[in-house]
């Protein structure tokens, strides 16, 4: 199995999106991270923003939407035409129909849970998703380090994961570099979003080739 690396675009610069897009074009996606000042203590964009970067685009885009009301939004945005749109179960009223409109409106849909949410909330519902995200740090903040006991909870989601819904992606987001993305590959992870490790690299693409590597490494045992 070969890892995909999904850069954050919270690392990059702000004001230069499609210069920084074409230094990542070897990036299996694009995370988005969409940002309300309310589920989490920051804000980045939203809709009109959103849209723009799917025009300019060569790599599929991966929503993470970090705000409240999950149940209005998701939808809005998987109709832009991106990829996927992730919300975070903690911020929504109707999972199941959350992810079902969203699917209906044309992306995949994911579930994302912060570090202090138990995986047994996702464990009844695991197989209506494309994609879980495992958050290893707290959301709302880029450049946080990886917090250690997130790789216990992959390992647990990855069990649900191959019990019941085998095609379903395990994805990890927070503080992962090229010190520890082999660690979270071995707990079960396919799926890496990484933010300053990449941007933060003189040459991007390069970087993204050595993070997949070391991940797809441990997968392919």
């Amino acid at each position: 199995m070969t890892a995909r690396i999904q850069p954050s675009i919270l690392s990059a610069d702000f004001a230069n999106f499609e210069r920084d897009f074409k230094s990542i074009s070897e990036a299996d996606g694009i995370h988005v991270d969409v940002m309300d000042g309310h589920f989490v203590p920051n804000m980045t964009f939203g809709l009109p923003m959103v849209k723009r970067m799917q025009e300019i685009s060569s790599r599929p885009l991966d929503i993470h939407l970090m705000i409240d009301n999950p149940d209005h939004w998701g939808p809005l945005y998987a109709a832009l035409g991106v990829f996927s749109v992730t919300f975070h179960l903690e911020a929504c009223d109707n999972p199941l129909a959350t992810a079902k409109a969203i699917k209906e409106s044309g992306a995949r849909a994911g579930v994302a849970i912060k570090p202090g949410t138990s995986v047994n909330e996702i464990a009844g519902i695991i197989e209506n998703f494309d994609q879980i995200l495992v958050m290893s740090v707290e959301p709302g903040f880029g450049g946080q380090s990886f917090i250690n006991g997130s790789l216990e909870r992959i390992t647990a989601v990855r069990s649900l994961i191959s019990a019941k819904s085998p095609d379903t992606w395990l994805q990890v987001d927070g503080g992962i570099d090229l010190g520890n993305i082999a660690q979270v590959a071995r707990a079960g992870a396919d799926t890496f979003v990484a933010g300053s490790s990449v941007f933060g690299a003189s040459d991007r693409n390069q970087r993204i080739r050595e993070l997949r590597d070391l991940a797809s490494e441990k997968l392919s045992h």
